[in-house]
């Protein structure tokens, strides 16, 4: 049977690849949802780890959902 747990803690080489491949994209997603001035994405991207699905998935769709507000 596949155990991701046992997975992960007995390999940490493991662990550190997904970091590798979950920080920039929530950096990205993080910076792209307090420049949009979206709080609650902010928040949602801030908290839940989805090892950079939900991260991805609102660079490349949700955040070109609404236009940025325009700067006077």
């Amino acid at each position: 049977m596949f155990d991701l747990f046992q997975m992960t803690t007995g390999n940490p080489y493991l662990i550190a690849l997904l970091t590798l491949w979950a920080l920039p994209w929530k950096g990205v997603a993080l910076y792209k949802a307090a420049r949009l001035q979206k709080k609650w994405w902010f928040i949602a991207l801030l908290i839940i780890n989805t090892m950079a699905i939900l991260e991805i998935l609102y660079i490349f769709v949700f955040s070109r959902l609404t236009k940025p507000a325009k700067k006077s």
